[in-house]
């Protein structure tokens, strides 16, 4: 048998509708399926809409910045290269080891979580949790150890079946609201009842509610950025990039805005049912088949939820490996991590990244403690790797207007610039100082729960600090940022050295 080739690139393999697929899928998941009646409940439908439309709005001016330097520089784990290259290695190295980090708890988070939902069906309970657990790793290992077009297809339908479910879902709730199925029309009156729009069921600023749901829906969209991660490994970058955001932006308005105004107008703020209720969580999807008289939805929405978990574990597992890898393209992490095999598979980060996803999982087994703390540490990951995707994107865009640069080389220019960068950089702070909007609202400092909230920030500075006092970079000039086209960071080495 020949031996396995090594090599140091990655393959080109992801087609269009696989860009486009795992753009959207990336941000359809338990976000809309569960954490959605949340937000309604804490406030009210239309806080929940508004929250909702305003982060997706950032969300869209956050893709378009980073589809404009993906597709002028296509790169694996794009937006650590770009801070690295726009703007100071230590970002770089800061934020690509913190995404790592919140992509391995994720996947470790997701294959207990999708024990728990199989364990739905009675016959599933044969096997126990950690098991199942296993099981998925090694289904999750086994889909991204192939070539990158056999993850590619994967996504494809893992996030297809979310889309059609979605579809299906907004059919089935406007029937209902107009009676053609449940057997009364419903109009508007759950956001004219009480408190309704916008207060929920909670006697509290309003602005302070509506912050809490930015939280919620900040998270619902987190995975919208791994269409940066993919478009190292498309066939057509210059294409595909493009077509996925503006897919995104409008998916968005359909999948999560159509999709809570459905649920608002057919479930009351007050459901008990609701996350945050007082009795057991169900999906709001469920609630609404139910109301419609579809006793087939609970089976039907966790088959949907078990899959929605697969793809959040299998599309973790991809985003970390690629960002591993392409740190260590950038001399950010050891050389090794950059052996690929003949398939251009990272097979050296996968299997480090796996061994540290099963470390994760035993911890959370054996010390409940420890992994709520592991947890924390990575909780404001998502918007600390978003508001280095907008400082990047302002620097790299600066740096062509101050060196001069041909603008006609963006083959694919961001919206409104520099209002998008700038926009999505602020509502992104205020999310993360507003993290702990307990404290905000009855001013009660709780030290334990002031520093689980926060601690993700202590956590990306000590990776900050450690390479910047290790290697004193410094943050590059606008007129030295390098604006070439080679995805060869061998410049950069010599600044970190």
């Amino acid at each position: 048998m020949a031996q396995e080739k090594s090599t140091n690139d990655v393959q080109r393999k992801l087609k269009d509708r696989h860009i486009s697929m795992i753009a959207i899928g990336g941000c359809i998941g338990t976000g809309l399926f569960m954490t959605s009646g949340g937000a309604i409940r804490d406030a009210g439908p239309g806080g929940a809409l508004l929250a909702y439309a305003v982060v997706g709005l950032m969300v869209f001016f956050l893709m378009t910045s980073l589809g404009e330097m993906a597709t002028y520089l296509p790169v694996s784990g794009s937006f650590s290269t770009y801070a690295t290259r726009f703007v100071d290695p230590s970002l770089g190295f800061a934020l690509g080891w913190n995404y790592w980090f919140n992509w391995v708890i994720t996947v470790a988070a997701d294959i207990t979580i999708a024990s728990q939902v199989i364990s739905y069906w009675q016959p599933m309970e044969i096997i126990p949790s950690w098991a199942w657990s296993i099981i998925f790793m090694l289904i999750i290992f086994g889909l991204n150890s192939l070539s990158v077009k056999v993850y590619g297809e994967s996504e494809y339908w893992f996030a297809f079946i979310k889309v059609a479910t979605v579809i299906i879902f907004i059919g089935v709730g406007l029937l209902t609201i107009f009676g053609l199925l449940g057997g009364q029309y419903l109009g508007f009156e759950n956001f004219v009842t009480g408190d309704a729009p916008f207060l929920g069921d909670n006697n509290v600023n309003t602005f302070l509610l509506v912050l809490g749901v930015f939280l919620v829906a900040g998270f619902s969209f987190q995975g919208t950025e791994l269409i940066g991660i993919t478009a190292g490994e498309s066939e057509n970058p210059e294409r595909a990039v493009p077509k996925a955001i503006k897919q995104v932006f409008w998916r968005i308005l359909l999948f999560y805005i159509l999709a809570i105004f459905v649920i608002g107008m057919i479930i009351p703020y007050t459901n008990p049912n609701l996350m945050g209720g007082d009795e057991v969580a169900k999906s709001p999807f469920t609630l609404v088949f139910e109301n419609a008289g579809l006793a087939f939805a609970a089976s039907f929405m966790n088959a949907v939820i078990l899959t929605s978990v697969l793809s959040a574990g299998n599309s973790g597992m991809y985003a970390s490996v690629r960002m591993l890898f392409s740190m260590s393209k950038d001399k950010l992490a050891t050389p090794v991590f950059s052996k690929t095999n003949k398939s251009g598979v990272p097979y050296v980060a996968l299997c480090a990244t796996a061994f540290v996803v099963i470390l994760i999982f035993g911890i959370e087994h054996i010390s409940g403690g420890a992994y709520e703390y592991i947890i924390a540490a990575s909780g404001m990951t998502g918007f600390i790797a978003w508001l280095g995707i907008a400082i990047s994107h302002y620097r790299f865009r600066r740096a062509f207007d101050i060196q001069d640069y041909d603008k006609s080389k963006l083959k694919y220019k961001a919206k409104l610039f520099p209002f998008g960068p700038l926009f999505a950089f602020a509502l992104c702070a205020i999310v993360i100082v507003g993290q702990d909007v307990d404290f905000i609202q009855t001013g009660e400092f709780e030290p334990r729960r002031f520093f689980i909230t926060y601690m993700g920030i202590p956590v990306f500075l000590a990776f900050y600090i450690f390479h910047k006092v290790k290697y004193k970079t410094k943050k590059i000039p606008l007129s030295e940022v390098d604006l070439s086209q080679d995805v060869d960071m061998q410049e950069f080495e010599k600044n970190i050295k």
